[in-house]
């Protein structure tokens, strides 16, 4: 389950926007995400992150966007879910086919028993 988030979604996208904006401007991008974190009480890397992931989704910036990360993670998760499944069967597999071989070697042999006795008693 994931942690109680430390900031409303609002104080976010207003904090996002006003850095995104202040960072457009040449005169005022050298230590914009600092200032604008202070003057909202957030601190500098939080805001720094909520930047750089929203330059990363519209496009800003390249880079992988939110939903393709979460995409990838959901992708991530199935991949290892069949892959435990795939290590199973196969494990199974090789189980029966054992038992298998197993069950024909003594089924083989009977037989093989069975036309000796009957060759014997011809004889």
């Amino acid at each position: 389950m994931a942690a109680p988030r430390k900031y409303p979604d609002e104080l976010r996208e207003r904090a996002t926007r006003l850095a995104i904006e202040a960072r457009k401007d040449p005169a005022g991008r050298a230590g914009a995400i600092k200032r604008i974190a202070d003057q909202l009480d957030v601190h500098p890397e939080a805001l720094r992150g909520w930047v750089k992931r929203a330059e990363t989704d519209e496009g800003i910036v390249p880079g992988t966007t939110s939903t393709d990360a979460a995409r990838i993670a959901e992708l991530e998760r199935e991949v290892k879910e069949l892959r435990r499944a795939n290590a199973i069967l196969k494990s199974a597999s090789a189980f029966f086919a054992a038992e298998l071989c197993a069950t024909r070697r003594d089924v083989d042999r009977e037989v093989v028993k069975d036309h000796f006795r009957r060759a014997v008693v011809a004889a």
